[in-house]
């Protein structure tokens, strides 16, 4: 296990930005271990809903956990990855749940990586959930 300590930039998309850090470190499979910092219009899946709640204006990240699994290299657009986040929006509201795609920053997130070159997350059918779930192997070659 590395560390990678890394901070994205205003405009980035959270999601999108943390798969490309990790398959730019040439690794398929990482854990975030901490992260803070800002949004604009957030996007969170609650438990058992099919979409996400759009969180308007800014808001601050609270915390920031999960995993991030990529394809091999060339393969951008294969994502595995499972991350939760709480956040405040201006009133002090706080909302928990699932990072939905287009959570942009807005003026940072600073996030800590544990990369794992050694291994691969996929996401398969599990049919005791009904969902796509964490596969973890070891990585070939």
């Amino acid at each position: 296990m590395k560390t990678f300590p890394l901070r994205l930039k205003p405009g980035q998309d959270l999601r999108e930005s943390l798969e490309a850090a990790v398959r730019e470190q040439g690794c398929q499979a990482a854990f975030v271990l901490s992260g803070i910092g800002s949004l604009v219009d957030a996007r969170i899946r609650f438990a058992g809903a099919n979409e996400p709640l759009l969180i308007r204006g800014e808001s601050e990240i609270l915390s920031l956990s999960g995993t991030v699994g990529v394809g091999a290299a060339g393969n951008a657009g294969q994502g595995h990855s499972h991350l939760h986040m709480a956040v405040a929006n201006a009133k002090g509201e706080v909302f928990g749940g699932h990072v939905a795609p287009g959570c942009r920053v807005r003026t940072t997130a600073e996030v800590l990586l544990a990369l794992l070159p050694e291994w691969v997350f996929t996401r398969e059918a599990d049919a005791a959930t009904g969902y796509a779930e964490l596969v973890v192997k070891p990585r070939e070659g």
